[in-house]
């Protein structure tokens, strides 16, 4: 097995069982452990850097895949939001014992948040960085926002909707499982606290998360030290060398 080569840990329990894909370097803490984004893997550019950061420096790094992502086990149809975040908790509890900064992209932030809040009293969570968070985003964005009323009378008579996606050839399914389960993780609306520092990165020109949406999250965390950067011409993905530099630099600060 060489570095590069992922372990795989059991998530669940009887029927809902699933292999999780994790890739794991042990080294210096504060460690970093990184979320994807929806329909995102461990084999992204922004986590590639970010793997490569941490190796050069020593520093302990953690990233996996969530089941139906990647190299992880289950159908993406039959995945929620609660099975993502109990993946999320799963492989966090198992490698981050030590101090870590979370890094979070899309989805990503919305589970670092949870993250966060489920373990806080551990004291383990330096810092966090998010990148376009798109929390509640289920509701929020897809539900609320651009789903018309004839695909919600779809996806509540179906149970399933196909969408089509701007980043791959192949649509995706949004489920009225996900949509459902996802009512059980909001967070904008209510007043958090982390207890740690939060920057967000968010591209003015996002057509997915649009920077409002992102804002909110910040306004969600009055007791908390919020650094909000908004690129000028930064997408959704903020992938750029630019983008990426900006992004190391955040988390250099944490650490």
């Amino acid at each position: 097995m060489t570095r590069d080569d992922p372990q795989f840990i059991a998530v669940g329990k009887a029927e809902n069982e699933r292999q999780i894909a994790v890739r794991h370097d042990a080294g210096r803490v504060p460690g970093i452990f990184w979320l994807s984004g929806f329909k995102s893997d461990m084999s992204g550019t922004k986590v590639l850097a970010l793997a490569d950061w941490a190796r050069e420096r020593d520093l302990a790094s953690t990233r996996f895949d969530y089941c139906g992502h990647g190299l992880s086990g289950r159908d993406f149809e039959d995945c929620c939001v609660s099975d993502w975040l109990e993946d999320t908790l799963a492989v966090f509890d198992r490698y981050c014992t030590g101090a870590t900064v979370l890094v979070g992209s899309s989805m990503g932030g919305w589970l670092a948040m949870l993250l966060a809040l489920a373990r806080r009293q551990t004291g383990l969570i330096k810092g966090m960085v998010l990148i376009a968070p798109a929390a509640d985003f289920t509701e929020e964005l897809m539900w609320k926002q651009r789903f018309t009323d004839e695909i919600r009378e779809t996806i509540l008579l179906d149970g399933r909707w196909a969408q089509p996606s701007a980043y791959s050839g192949d649509p995706y399914v949004i489920t009225r499982k996900l949509i459902e389960d996802g009512r059980n993780h909001l967070i904008l609306g209510k007043s958090l606290e982390l207890g740690c520092p939060v920057t967000i990165l968010q591209g003015a020109l996002d057509p997915d998360v649009p920077w409002q949406h992102a804002m909110r999250l910040a306004e969600a965390l009055p007791h908390d030290d919020v650094t909000f950067s908004l690129v000028p011409d930064g997408d959704h993905r903020l992938s750029r060398p630019q983008d990426l530099d900006l992004m190391l630099r955040a988390v250099e600060a944490l650490v």
